[in-house]
């Protein structure tokens, strides 16, 4: 296993992190874990090298901390830097903010946590954290101890993430990124920005939750098969992020003991800069071939906004986009209804007003793939 400086610490972090987003359940049921299964997971990946264990407050209904915390158990906790997060929709005020980490102390059973996250921050969350005095609270924590480093994860557009960046001392942040989203929320500037103010970088999404791993179509495995050197589409994912030198780990919601085994081996000589101009060629060559698997060619000048029905029309299409770009209509949907339905910004709210395709430079029929948007994800 290969480590990195994590930002401005001097903590040595595995390139590669375990996220405990995605354990092994019974019955198909989120919140019922396979605990012994999970557990042996996370000790296998521990035992060959990863340090960096990633939870937060809502995975697995809660109870992802609690097995976690007893994975970490005869000896592991203190073998790992151990992550989770303040779950921020659930803040009403500074006191909520020491009760939400003091629970998760107990329930990961440890006196502290290593690297402390502002959970998914977007513009309402942080507006409202702000007025509970978040840095306060992250003073507070550091200082007395249940914390040693302040970080945040994030799921909005890039002006506020470089706000968030430059509001306080942090160490390091969790960001979404892959060789299909240098332009999505942070994207490669963002990333570039953060690591120029010294934070250590964490990528969640490193395979946009599988897309670019499974079922992938045969023009694509065509292109990943010209490599002299063979990689599954999943290893050539990994290697794309941590070709990065702003990159220090790369989380992986690992639930099959095979898959655990491949990443690991993965990560072996995974270093800065050590992909060729070939094998970075592949991967431009790859990403295309998704691009022109869109369906709708919104190239999110956000011409079309604001909707006066507060439809986000490039959102919406973006989803539309990833479930024909990857064949993964689950995935999109899921997104779709938590992250643009879920914030009222759905298609369905569509006035058929017209004043979009008025403004779209694009020629865009969006009322009518606003019903396809529809028809697709809210049937």
């Amino acid at each position: 296993m290969l480590y990195r400086k994590f930002g401005k610490t001097n903590e040595e972090v595995s390139i590669l992190g375990f996220g405990c987003m995605r354990f092994p359940v019974i019955d198909g049921k989120d919140n019922q874990i396979n605990e012994e299964e999970a557990i042996k997971q996370i000790r296998y990946s521990i035992d060959n090298g990863i340090n960096y264990i990633d939870t937060a407050y809502p995975y697995h209904g809660g109870m992802s901390e609690i097995v976690t915390g007893k994975a970490l158990k005869d000896g592991y906790r203190e073998k790992v830097y151990l992550a989770t997060k303040l779950p921020s929709w659930l803040i009403n005020s500074r006191e909520d903010m020491d009760k939400y980490l003091n629970e998760q102390l107990e329930k990961l059973q440890v006196d502290y946590i290593d690297f402390y996250l502002v959970h998914a921050l977007n513009k309402n969350f942080w507006e409202n954290l702000k007025k509970h005095k978040i840095f306060d609270f992250l003073n507070s924590a550091i200082e007395d101890g249940r914390i040693k480093y302040a970080g945040f994860s994030f799921h909005d557009e890039l002006p506020l993430f470089k706000e968030i960046v430059d509001s306080y001392d942090w160490s390091f942040c969790q960001i979404q990124y892959n060789f299909m989203d240098e332009n999505y929320q942070a994207g490669k500037e963002g990333l570039k920005y953060a690591a120029d103010k010294g934070l250590g970088i964490v990528i969640m999404e490193p395979l946009r939750g599988g897309s670019l791993a499974k079922k992938v179509p045969e023009d694509i495995q065509a292109v990943w098969d010209k490599s002299n050197i063979k990689r599954s589409p999943a290893q050539w994912g990994f290697r794309f992020l941590w070709n990065h030198t702003e990159i220090t780990t790369v989380l992986s919601g690992m639930n099959d003991m095979e898959h655990i085994k491949e990443n690991i081996e993965s990560a072996k000589g995974a270093y800065p800069n050590s992909l060729t101009d070939k094998e970075i060629s592949l991967i431009e060559e790859v990403k295309n071939i998704y691009q022109k698997r869109m369906v709708v060619n919104c190239t999110n000048c956000r011409y079309c906004m604001p909707c006066p029905a507060e439809v986000d029309i490039p959102q919406n299409f973006m989803q539309l986009n990833n479930a024909s770009m990857y064949n993964d209509i689950p995935s999109a949907k899921f997104h779709y209804n938590n992250f643009v339905k879920g914030k009222n910004k759905g298609a369905s709210n569509c006035i058929e007003c017209g004043k979009c395709e008025e403004a779209c430079p694009q020629n865009i029929e969006i009322r009518k793939m606003l019903k396809e948007v529809v028809k697709i994800f809210e049937k």
